[in-house]
């Protein structure tokens, strides 16, 4: 149970009780009407699933705010005011409603129009009052406090009025809150300590006063994203385990999709009662129908929507007034038909969170569980695969059909399945908060034209992929998203992709058909925990074709592929595959298997089903016409659908290793260390923050500003990276002083960034080490540049060229990029990215990913280069780009690279206005005032969206 804490100093002489106002401490704040700040707005999901609508007050909730205290029981006001207050005066009201949004801020949550839960802040002036200015001191501190229904209470509010309120506190420059709770006020006391943040706490006559600093912390933000899992894993969970079902629309012509979502919820046996609702018909397909849900007897946890999308008004009116929980909306029609159906979607979606209620769809195929205990089938499909232990997302619900039906031709189970459609509310990202602690699922599957956040997909992937592995295919590589879901997403280019997959461990495939080749394995066999690979089988033709198929996938072979012959027996087979799985140099099997004349093919599959039981180690067949997991090579789980220990088999030796190496390259990568988010030593965030306010372009809609060499140079030596000293001369003669300062040999270089950025290196000279060889090199470097300014700048120790960068990215705002410097590397696009923030596992990988990387490790006998300092580098790099928005391009270009250590060379910088945030800061839904741009949000204090 959620208790409110009260005020601070509610008691005390001489303290205002916060909201309520007294001697010396004016009602109102005399200055203009503040500007709304609409960007607090936020719906948020609670603890138990349901949706809150949080915004900060406004004098028009006078009315709703009388009300809400009114409903309060007295012992939760005493609570909250220390004492008796049973009646808000009118004095009261109106410095409660009438905020500044900066000294004093006020949130509410709603449910619908009625406020459920209210949360605030008041400055304190720095003798501990309440301030009377109206800008907050920078740093200063804050009285906070907040109360909830009572039948509202243990839903979480506290925590999440506490996030927001912290929010705009640091927005609007302070540094602390503190609180006063009765000692007996246990929950409310844990409210602030379970936050993550340092708490201090001191006690006097039965009031703890409880201070602490509100920047995020590790903790915090530890304590913020599991929150945010629960409430999402939980409001899926609502979707997927109804009680009831509802279905709105659903028609006595067998033709209409109304009836066909009818028919398969009853022939699917669904636990649960289910309610036709059609105004027209006394029943359907033999079941009482309703002519509005809200003539149902018993409550609805979910209502399936099948009107058109003209009678969804009408539909939502009674949803509300019902109560419904969740709506799936399969009716088209929305987004899918233009922009005036985008607005009737987000009209819809705000509606039903305003009420408490997640949607799927419009547009969508359904949602599917198997679980034994619920049986629900509310999608178009009429079968859908048996019980399993694989989940399945699908933003497509056109082919929402085919996957099902693929899925049950091919043996696969499936634990639950979503189509969502237009995606208009629930996502993808709620589906795997929720596959995260779903004790039914092993396997993702997810098929993505878009994504919505992608920053917080990549935070969820990569967690849950570290136990459960994730198979992808994303859709529109050159074409783009369909109409319905651009309205709600950013384009991401390949490359993008490609980085996100890698670094969460995202199981990447190009089709359906390698999808399900995948699932299969991933579903019913172990991971390998080594790269030998054995083939085992009676054709040596098709061993051969297995063999070079594993090769060409660069996995490891451990001898010749084993020929039992054309004639051998179904035991012969069967001992030859357990002699090679009992190979401590084996770590995975390929049977290969073609039918004899003689004797029949399924009992051979039997033998080798047998020969595998109980095994750790992976085992794929190709068996040539069989695919999935035919009957002979299932081992039936407990309602007789394919299990654990099942064998997939494959029509092709190249799909067939194509699936083991994809499960083998997914293996290594999470058995890797997880890899530690640090900040390396030398790092001033605080100093390049205030010299990035003082340099960025003062209007937003400004191109971005090229920084001046000194200030790049601030900037870079904020995060502990030099760049070999240089000076800049005019003329020859200065450039010789230079030399001669600097110390022989030096590099002279041609000034401006066409000069840079050419692979011929006409504009540098290189090795210049006497005065006499410097005047020729300027001479040469005037006749080509037609300029007699330059860069004298000291030799670096030669090595390797390579190039680090932050390159602006329309989905996560920046990427680091890597690559070898040369014209044949931007020939071949050879350039690795990463998404931010990378830890030092990520910053390993991203300069061992170019093709061209082996010469830094030596290549053909070279010295291998201090791979370690490049690394580090990019870590430094990638901090930047974490903590500095602003930055829309850094380039540090050459970096020299050798067994000496990694050199920065060259430095361009670029601020201009920063992304939109999407992730980080306290919990929120995507927005539905505008279109969701898919930009990235820093961890920070910005407004955290799901995708």
């Amino acid at each position: 149970m959620e208790i409110p804490v009260p005020d601070g100093g509610a008691h005390q002489e001489g303290v205002a009780q916060e909201g309520v106002a007294q001697e010396g401490v004016p009602a109102v704040s005399p200055a203009a009407p503040p500007a709304y700040p609409r960007h607090w707005e936020a719906d948020v999901v609670a603890s138990d699933g349901g949706i809150v609508h949080l915004r900060p007050i406004l004098p028009g909730d006078a009315e709703a705010l009388l009300r809400f205290h009114e409903s309060l029981s007295e012992r939760t006001r005493y609570l909250r005011f220390f004492g008796p207050y049973p009646r808000i005066p009118p004095r009261d009201l109106e410095r409660f409603t009438t905020v500044d949004h900066r000294t004093r801020v006020a949130f509410l949550c709603l449910l619908g129009d009625e406020i459920i839960a209210v949360g605030r802040y008041e400055g304190l002036s720095a003798g501990g009052g309440a301030a009377t200015e109206t800008a907050p001191t920078p740093g200063g501190s804050a009285e906070v406090a907040f109360v909830a229904r009572d039948e509202h209470q243990g839903r979480g509010l506290g925590s999440i009025l506490l996030e927001h309120l912290a929010a705009a506190a640091r927005e609007n420059g302070l540094g602390r809150f503190e609180a006063e709770v009765l000692v007996e006020n246990h929950q409310m006391v844990r409210v602030f300590r379970e936050a993550g943040y340092h708490v201090s706490r001191a006690f006097a006559d039965g009031v703890l006063h409880l201070e602490f600093a509100i920047d995020p912390t590790e903790r915090s933000l530890a304590v913020r994203d599991a929150r945010e899992q629960r409430a999402e894993a939980r409001s899926v969970h609502n979707v997927l385990h109804p009680r009831s079902v509802a279905v709105i629309g659903a028609s006595t012509d067998p033709s209409k999709i109304g009836h066909a979502m009818l028919a398969n919820l009853l022939r699917g046996n669904f636990t649960g009662p289910v309610f036709p609702v059609n105004p027209d018909a006394r029943s359907v397909r033999g079941v009482r129908a309703y002519a509005s849900v809200t003539d149902i007897p018993d409550e609805v946890d979910l209502a399936v929507v099948a009107v058109p999308a003209a009678g969804i008004d009408e539909v939502m009116d009674s949803c509300l007034a019902k109560g419904v929980k969740a709506l799936v909306v399969v009716s088209a029609g929305f987004a899918d038909a233009g922009a005036g159906g985008t607005v009737a979607e987000r009209r819809l979606v705000a509606e039903a969170r305003a009420h408490g209620m997640r949607v799927i769809g419009p547009n969508a195929l359904g949602v599917a569980n198997t679980a034994p205990a619920v049986r629900l089938n509310a999608t178009l499909a009429p079968d859908v695969p048996g019980s399993g232990r694989v989940g399945f997302f699908s933003q497509s619900g056109a082919l929402g059909i085919a996957i099902l039906a693929a899925a049950k031709s091919r043996g696969l189970g499936l634990s639950t399945f979503v189509s969502a459609g237009n995606r208009a509310d629930l996502s993808g990202n709620d589906l795997l908060q929720y596959w995260q602690t779903d004790p039914a699922t092993d396997v993702v599957l997810l098929y993505l034209e878009t994504f919505g956040n992608p920053r917080k997909f990549a935070r969820l992937a990569r967690r849950l992929a570290r136990t459960k592995p994730i198979v992808a295919v994303k859709s529109g590589r050159h074409s783009g998203p369909t109409r319905a879901l651009a309205a709600t997403s950013a384009p991401i280019d390949d490359a993008s992709v490609r980085a996100l997959f890698e670094q969460a461990g995202v199981i990447r495939v190009e089709t359906l058909s390698e999808l399900f080749d995948t699932a299969l394995l991933l579903a019913y066999q172990p991971l390998p925990d080594g790269p030998g690979v054995a083939v085992v089988g009676n054709s040596s033709a098709l061993g051969l074709l297995v063999a070079d198929a594993l090769l060409d996938e660069g996995m490891e072979l451990t001898g010749h592929p084993i020929d039992v012959g054309a004639a051998a027996s179904p035991e012969e087979l069967a001992t030859a595959v357990s002699a090679a799985l009992a190979d401590d140099t084996v770590h995975a099997l390929v049977a290969v298997f073609v039918p004899p004349v003689a004797t029949p093919g399924a009992v051979y599959a039997r033998a080798l089903r047998e020969a595998v039981a109980g095994t750790a180690k992976p085992v794929a067949a190709v068996f040539l016409a069989a695919e999935g997991v035919p009957a002979e090579l299932a081992v039936p789980g407990p309602d007789g659908s394919p299990g654990t220990g099942s064998v997939p088999s494959y029509s092709s030796p190249e799909r067939a290793a194509a699936a083991l190496a994809r499960v083998s390259r997914y293996a290594r990568w999470r058995s890797r260390p997880v890899g530690e988010f640090g900040t390396p030593d030398g790092v001033d965030t605080e100093r390049a923050r205030a010299l990035v306010a003082k340099l960025a372009p003062p209007q937003p809609q400004q191109q971005p500003r090229q920084l001046t060499d000194p200030e790049v140079l601030d900037l870079l030596a904020c995060y502990g990276i030099p760049v070999t000293e240089y000076r800049q001369a005019h003329g020859v003669d200065e450039a010789v002083a230079a030399a001669h300062d600097l110390g022989y040999p030096v590099v002279l270089k041609a000034i401006g960034e066409r000069w840079h950025r050419r692979g011929d290196f006409v504009g540098v000279r290189l090795d210049v080490d006497t005065a006499a060889v410097l005047r020729r090199a300027h001479a040469d470097l005037v006749k080509v540049t037609g300029e007699d300014e330059v860069y004298v700048q000291r030799m670096a120790p030669k090595g390797v060229s390579c190039v680090l960068e932050i390159v602006d990215d329309p989905s996560f705002g920046s990427l680091l990029s890597f690559g070898l410097s040369g014209l044949a590397t931007e020939l071949l696009g050879d350039r690795a990215f990463r998404v931010v923030p990378v830890s030092d596992q990520d910053a390993a990988a991203l300069v061992r990913a170019p093709r061209a990387a082996p010469l830094l490790a030596g290549y053909r006998g070279t010295e291998p280069t201090d791979l370690a300092a490049l690394e580090e580098l990019v870590l430094r790099v990638g901090k930047i780009a974490e903590d500095l928005p602003e930055i829309r391009s850094l380039r540090l270009d050459p970096v020299l690279v050798s067994a000496r250590g990694a050199y920065v060379t060259g430095a361009r910088i670029a601020l201009g206005p920063p992304p939109t945030r999407n992730d980080g800061g306290p919990r929120r839904l995507l927005d539905l005032g505008v279109p969701d741009l898919g930009l990235p949000d820093r961890d920070g204090d910005g407004p955290a969206a799901g995708a």
